[in-house]
């Protein structure tokens, strides 16, 4: 992991800001949805990017009762 030496306080709604610097090289524009998630003892943000239930693919995706699926599962359902 790089350190940036950037800190930012928690305010007190539990928000931080994130600075534009990492938001430009990451890509994060306003209103993009962030992952939450912890790895041990650590809490990361990853750009959300929806991928498929079943395989974890991001391409070819349609929407299904609320859940993401790819056409390649969609064809290995079919054929059970």
């Amino acid at each position: 992991m790089k350190s940036t030496g950037i800190t930012r306080k928690v305010d007190e709604l539990g928000r931080i800001v994130l600075p534009i610097e990492l938001r430009r090289t990451l890509d994060i524009a306003v209103r993009d949805e962030l992952e939450i998630y912890m790895e041990a003892d650590r809490i990361v943000l990853q750009k959300f990017e929806p991928s498929c239930v079943f395989c974890g693919s991001s391409r070819n995706l349609m929407s299904y009762r609320g859940k993401n699926v790819c056409m390649d599962c969609v064809h290995n359902m079919e054929k059970v």
